[in-house]
């Protein structure tokens, strides 16, 4: 084989992934040529409403999937945390890069930290888990929706639409826009979603030479700790936009691994942590999701959803 075609999404920080993925395919085998097939996803177009209403971050890898089923793509580059834990017949998540920094990060032109704003200020996220955690801890805060790329989304920002907006780190680090925003902080106290700061990379099942290249780039430890995120996930019935956050840690010899979930407006938290050696780790997913399930999490994922868009159900496309 002697050209390898990457479907992505064409958005600036999607774009940045895919080169990097590149980048590293031709470095470790330098006598492939590597082509990109931009993709304007359906998450990408419909901004004006939340992605929980248009069929969640699915929407951000469905038609990167379409191309590589038409033959138009050998693999696909996502942000781990937007792949479903459903993958079409004929693909496979293959390889899970080195996970990076999971932050996410407080950004304000006006206010130093999340502790500094006033009561009833604005903060932007479209995410229901960061809605959940923000008014868990600051049940005072005004929060608003935020769609659109990092740099309209920082735009917004700038212009006084909000006080303050909630962004991954890790996006804001790769695109190199930190130093352009006043003030940013660390939220350490917010548990992630999963496959945060991780890429999947995602392959035609059949192409087993593809299979090779794409497994150069796997990190054994991240991908460890996605499948049990991925599994806990699954478990639990939630897609990738619900008001859940998952997180597994290598700490020594034992894997952690936390759960949150709970109403978006920061009420009725359902939160556990479980612990086990490494070695002995791979079912711990799903052993925290049904202990999850055996306090009520169903029920609360079910009335959260309801609490979510009680307002815009009628809108569903």
């Amino acid at each position: 084989m002697d050209k390898i075609v990457i479907a992505t999404r064409a958005s600036q920080l999607a774009l940045w992934q895919a080169y990097h993925v590149k980048n590293k395919i031709e470095k470790n085998f330098p006598e492939i040529r590597v082509e990109l097939n931009e993709i304007t996803s359906k998450g990408d177009r419909i901004l004006d409403r939340p992605l929980a209403l248009i069929g969640g971050k699915g929407h951000f890898t469905k038609e990167l999937e379409d191309e590589m089923l038409l033959g138009n793509a050998d693999l696909a580059v996502h942000s781990l945390k937007d792949v479903p834990t459903y993958i079409p017949e004929g693909l496979e998540l293959c390889s899970i890069t080195k996970r990076q920094d999971q932050s996410d990060a407080f950004l304000s032109h006006t206010y130093a930290s999340l502790e500094e704003l006033p009561q009833g200020a604005v903060v932007g996220t479209t995410s229901l888990r960061r809605r959940m955690q923000l008014l868990q801890k600051r049940p005072d805060l005004n929060m608003k929706d935020l769609r659109g790329n990092v740099n309209t989304r920082l735009k917004k920002l700038s212009e006084g639409q909000y006080d303050a907006i909630i962004l991954a780190y890790i996006g804001l680090s790769r695109l190199d826009l930190l130093q352009d925003i006043p003030y940013t902080q660390k939220l350490d106290f917010m548990i992630p979603p999963m496959g945060q700061a991780s890429l999947g990379i995602e392959i035609v099942s059949k192409n087993k030479s593809v299979r090779e290249i794409a497994m150069s780039l796997n990190d054994p430890i991240s991908q460890v700790c996605a499948q049990v995120e991925r599994d806990f996930i699954s478990k639990i019935g939630a897609g990738c936009s619900a008001p859940v956050a998952v997180n597994a840690r290598i700490i020594n010899s034992e894997l952690h691994l936390r759960a949150m979930l709970g109403y978006p407006d920061g009420r009725h938290i359902l939160q556990k942590e479980i612990t086990a050696l490494f070695e002995v780790s791979s079912n711990i997913g799903v052993e925290l999701a049904d202990d999850m399930i055996s306090d009520g999490a169903m029920e609360i994922l079910s009335e959260a959803e309801k609490i979510a868009f009680k307002d815009e159900m009628l809108d569903r496309i």
